[in-house]
């Protein structure tokens, strides 16, 4: 039968008299002798109620017609905002209102919903990001999509149609942040409107199908006091933090991937007295600080023609002339590593700045491999004295494997010894502690007694830490 046809017979359907409650229900014409199936497969789902492929052409005619209704609009203004978001919705009721299909109200509600979600967010993940209990969406080709919650991975129950649909939603997260994906360029980082942190490979690199992972951020961003509460920290080492912050000491923060070093390094910004001026550098936007007075500054890649990128390193050089009180490296990663030593060595104390690194030891290791990455000849002496001059405190911030992200090492950077930067650790994980019936560790960040050097440097700054802090055992 042809979708005219169809809708025709539809039309008689409807325009035919109601059965009264006496009369009985005439089942389906199945073309065979087989009774009308009931399973999970079966074509209708109650007497008058289309099925699962018939509510799909619905919400593809609906969405046609949309598409048709609203033109181009609806990709130009991606996003633009609430007015776009009325009418699509205003749209969208008048054709449902006039669709020929009986719907329940649930079904009217779902395919509204899903449209809307195509249209104006980003397809069939979309649910999984209002999600609160996802932290993080992994789509794997079209049809394989993982989400993490409370640290543990889980596949999802949804799926995009294909690869172009899935290409399609790649290509509006990346346009709007003004950059691009495609065989050229088949790599790209990004970020949603709310922050989210956005990874994008396609084909020909990604060999089964793009790949999408988006971890997402908090609409409300974590607090000094819900790090305490997940076990991150200790009030104890919170109000430290809070002073070496307000101290102006150049600060560290060191893990492994998804190990919370955004997050750690948002609270710490939060610190920051509210009179001073903040500069930050980031590749992709995801800082989140509450501060009145901050300068956001965003990497830019190359354009089509290999021309226009602007570099983390050239914005941390030219955050020196912006004359900043604090200057935030979202990540370092590469040769900007020495223009943010430069910068933690010349005046601009308080500086904080993340990377990726296994251990506090290994995270000056990988400094100073940076560091030589910017193509200067630098002796490897001469390296470590810059890095042991310019960082004070070490964070170190791992995913246990419980799936719960805490601080392991908050350790001092002493200074020099020889060839080799010393360091102490003032506080480490008590992983003796074992672990609950539910596999969540029961330790918590416990001094080791060393008392740091930096406290006279934090008095000269007005703030004051008790000593009592970093004994070790019963306080």
């Amino acid at each position: 039968m042809g979708l005219a046809d169809h809708l025709s017979q539809r039309r008689r359907d409807v325009d035919a008299p109601a059965p009264s409650e006496s009369d009985p229900v005439p089942a389906p014409a199945t073309g065979s002798d087989e009774p009308p199936r009931s399973d999970g497969g079966e074509r209708y789902r109650a007497a008058g109620q289309p099925t699962g492929g018939q509510l799909a052409e619905v919400r593809a005619r609906v969405q046609r017609s949309l598409a048709e209704l609203l033109g181009p609009k609806l990709y130009d203004d991606f996003g633009a905002g609430d007015d776009l978001e009325r009418r699509v919705r205003a749209t969208l009721a008048q054709l449902l209102a006039r669709e020929e299909t009986p719907l329940a109200s649930a079904d009217r509600a779902r395919i509204r919903q899903e449209i809307i979600d195509e249209v104006l967010g980003h397809g069939p993940i979309e649910p999984l990001l209002r999600d609160p209990t996802v932290t993080e969406v992994m789509v794997n080709g079209a049809h394989r999509i993982y989400v993490e919650r409370s640290g543990q991975l889980e596949p999802a129950e949804v799926s995009f149609a294909d690869e172009a649909h899935l290409r399609r939603v790649i290509d509006r997260i990346v346009s709007r942040v003004g950059r691009r994906v495609d065989e050229a360029s088949p790599m790209v980082d990004a970020r949603l409107p709310d922050g989210s942190r956005v990874n994008a490979v396609v084909p020909p690199i990604a060999l089964d199908g793009s790949s999408l992972t988006i971890r997402k951020f908090s609409r409300d961003p974590f607090t000094v006091d819900d790090l305490i509460a997940f076990g991150t920290l200790t009030p104890q080492t919170a109000e430290l933090l809070r002073g070496c912050v307000r101290g102006r000491l150049n600060i560290l923060v060191s893990g492994g991937t998804g190990s919370g070093k955004t997050t750690t390094l948002n609270v710490l910004s939060g610190f920051v007295p509210p009179d001073e001026r903040i500069v930050t550098v980031e590749d992709a936007a995801e800082l989140q600080l509450h501060q009145d007075h901050v300068v956001r500054l965003e990497s830019r890649p190359s354009n089509a023609e290999g021309k226009g990128a602007i570099t983390a390193r050239d914005l941390v050089r030219n955050a020196l002339r912006m004359r900043p009180d604090r200057i935030v490296v979202g990540e370092v990663r590469d040769g900007a590593a020495l223009d943010m030593l430069q910068a933690m060595n010349t005046g601009h104390d308080g500086s904080l700045t993340t990377l990726h690194a296994n251990t506090p030891r290994d995270a000056l290791a990988r400094l100073e491999t940076m560091v030589l990455m910017a193509g200067m000849d630098l002796p490897v002496r001469a390296i470590r004295e810059q890095v042991a001059s310019a960082v004070d405190l070490i964070i170190q911030v791992t995913r246990l494997k419980d799936g719960s992200r805490r601080i392991t090492h908050i350790t001092e950077v002493v200074g020099m010894e020889g060839e080799i930067v010393t360091l102490q650790d003032l506080f480490v994980f008590d992983f003796r502690a074992g672990t609950e019936p539910s596999g969540r560790f029961r330790g918590t960040l416990q001094p080791t007694g060393l008392r740091p050097r930096f406290l006279e440097e934090l008095s000269a700054h007005g703030v004051t830490v008790p000593v009592n802090v970093f004994l070790a055992g019963p306080r």
